[in-house]
């Protein structure tokens, strides 16, 4: 049986990792500044995290959600605690894709409306509302273009009035740091716009912090950075370090009932094992702060790059804007100075995710490797 060719490769085979860097079998060192889609955030192998695990493997790894699992009351009250988020409730899931269709699912319950607004060069996952809230026609099949969805643009406080008072949306998502759409981020003017218009008509704000959230920013969600409280929050990637983990904040407003939403791997032992390690390094080790810091001592070093565009993000949510496209870019930093980096719809864009845990050090050797492969293709 072969596999189903869906992703273009890159010709590099991991087969082993530890912290910011990746070994291939033959024990080539890699830099990883990408994270493998910003899901690393304790880094790769963290001691506490494999012991966690493993531990948690010699008691029980899994049964379904009809049962009692206090690791989950544990794992709500540690986000609770780190997000400052304590007054919302904890839904549990396994991926970005599965937190993101069960926030507008509940959003709809909440409203008992159907429309969403969603934001130009949005991505919000591939499953069928969520990918219907992406903004990419390629990757929407007829079936899931069924969705009443309307994109607008950021900083549009005009037309999203208007399209919330026609009194027939559920939810506004909204990405407070752009990841696979290019690092861009609304004002603050439109923030504080899009929470009161929201209020206002009655409408479910949904923050999709399934990239940016568990202190990749430099807040716990990057959405905190303003005084706003969305109904719903969303999150995954960086939660688990690897481990398939998903889950939404609830705001206290919205009450539960059974049988309203549901998951049969989401909260289950090891996941939440998972994640209670990646909480307790990212306190033991103050890796929200580090990622602060990091985020402006890179971008000091990023300011010394001849012909870069532009540097967006926060945090180590971070994306460099050239004047051409960086496929061929991407490339070289692969082959010829093993660092990877990420891309995203914004082709002229290179985005850069490492693990939370990642040191100047080697920034700089990513700056120093990005030289380097400009001057290759300057030179071509």
């Amino acid at each position: 049986m072969k596999l189903f060719d869906v992703y273009p490769l890159y010709d590099v085979t991991p087969v082993r990792a530890d912290d910011v860097y990746v070994y291939d079998e033959k024990g080539t060192e890699y830099l990883d500044l990408y994270g493998g889609h910003a899901v690393i955030s304790i880094g790769h192998g963290h001691p506490h995290y494999v012991k966690k695990l493993k531990n948690q493997l010699d008691q029980i790894g899994f049964y379904s959600n009809a049962i009692h699992n206090p690791l989950q009351h544990e794992l709500a009250a540690a986000i609770g605690h780190q997000s400052c988020c304590s007054d919302y409730q904890l839904f549990l899931c396994s991926s970005g894709a599965e937190a993101i269709e069960n926030s507008l699912k509940l959003a709809s319950f909440q409203t008992n409306k159907k429309r969403v607004i969603a934001f130009k060069n949005a991505f919000h996952g591939r499953t069928s509302a969520a990918v219907a809230v992406t903004d990419n026609p390629k990757i929407n099949a007829p079936l899931n273009k069924q969705q009443e969805v309307t994109f607008l643009e950021f900083n549009d406080s005009a037309s999203l009035e208007k399209e919330l008072k026609k009194e027939d949306v559920c939810a506004v998502i909204f990405e407070a740091i752009q990841g696979v759409g290019g690092l861009d981020e609304p004002s603050e003017e439109f923030i504080y716009d899009m929470d009161r218009l929201c209020k206002e008509n009655k409408v479910c704000l949904i923050a999709d912090e399934v990239q940016s959230g568990f202190g990749r920013t430099g807040t716990f969600f990057a959405y905190q950075k303003y005084r706003i409280e969305p109904q719903i929050v969303t999150m995954a990637k960086g939660m688990g370090n690897g481990f398939p983990i998903g889950g939404i904040l609830v705001h206290p407003s919205i009450k539960a009932k059974y049988g309203m939403l549901g998951t049969t791997f989401g909260g289950n032992h090891l996941a939440c094992s998972a994640s209670l390690a990646v909480l307790k390094v990212l306190e033991d080790e103050r890796l929200q702060n580090h990622a602060f810091k990091m985020g402006v001592y890179f971008k000091e070093q990023a300011q010394k790059i001849k012909g870069l565009k532009k540097i967006k993000g926060r945090g180590l949510m971070l994306g460099i804007e050239f004047d051409f496209e960086v496929g061929a870019l991407r490339k070289t930093l692969i082959y010829d100075e093993k660092i990877f980096t990420g891309g995203s719809s914004n082709k002229k864009l290179l985005r850069i995710l490492p693990p939370l845990t990642v040191q100047k050090t080697h920034i700089d050797l990513f700056f120093k490797g990005l030289k380097k492969a400009l001057n290759k293709h300057k030179n071509q």
